[in-house]
């Protein structure tokens, strides 16, 4: 399979031969939404806590007596029934929220997110993406040079250049990364993603 290479002004210079276990497999809507549903939940903090009625700060006297008053029985204030009561099933701090993905199925599903990208256009792969300094205002410029000013774009390099990390720190709408660090959310989140030769093949030797 042969994928476009794009110079710095957005228009194809050549093309780069690469894997077709990689890039052209076959869209598997289930199996990347797994892989997201994964990632999110994994990155998810088990934080939240609620209150048990033994932890809420109420009395435990009997509000009024068992019988006699005409209204339902009640032991305590903290009780579930009640509003500002405890809950009945609380949410502990350490619930864990983990989920599996064995190897197999990350690698098929990165392959499969790359692929996708590739036949809707949203995969541009340059020689290499750098700045001759550590400006915002130089990389702004050769984003405007190939096309993509005002796009939310996600870059993929093989090794993260200093220059370019400071650079692209103020853009919000710039995400740099290696692609040790590229993960599927933000693969499919970001409508164009940028990867230069060297990292296309380090993907094909790390995701392989």
């Amino acid at each position: 399979m042969e994928l476009k290479l794009i110079n710095e002004n957005g228009q194809p210079a050549s093309t780069l031969q690469v894997s077709d276990v990689l890039f052209g497999r076959e869209y598997n809507e289930a199996l990347i939404h797994q892989l997201v549903t994964a990632y999110m939940a994994n990155a998810r903090l088990g934080n939240r806590a609620q209150k048990g009625r033994s932890e809420i700060a109420k009395s435990t006297r009997k509000p009024w007596r068992q019988k006699g008053t005409g209204r339902a029985r009640a032991g305590m204030a903290s009780s579930p029934l009640w509003r500002g009561g405890g809950k009945i099933f609380p949410n502990s701090p350490d619930e864990n929220f983990t989920q599996k993905v064995n190897r197999k199925m990350y690698r098929a599903g990165m392959a499969s997110i790359l692929s996708q990208l590739a036949r809707d256009g949203r995969l541009l792969v340059v020689e290499d993406f750098s700045v001759e300094a550590p400006k915002t205002r130089m990389l702004v410029q050769k984003l405007k040079g190939m096309g993509l000013d005002g796009e939310s774009v996600l870059v993929i390099t093989d090794n993260l250049d200093e220059n370019l990390w400071l650079s692209s720190r103020n853009l919000h709408r710039l995400l740099v990364l290696e692609v040790h660090e590229a993960d599927p959310v933000s693969l499919v989140h970001y409508p164009k993603v940028i990867v230069t030769r060297a990292a296309v093949a380090k993907m094909e030797e790390v995701w392989l």
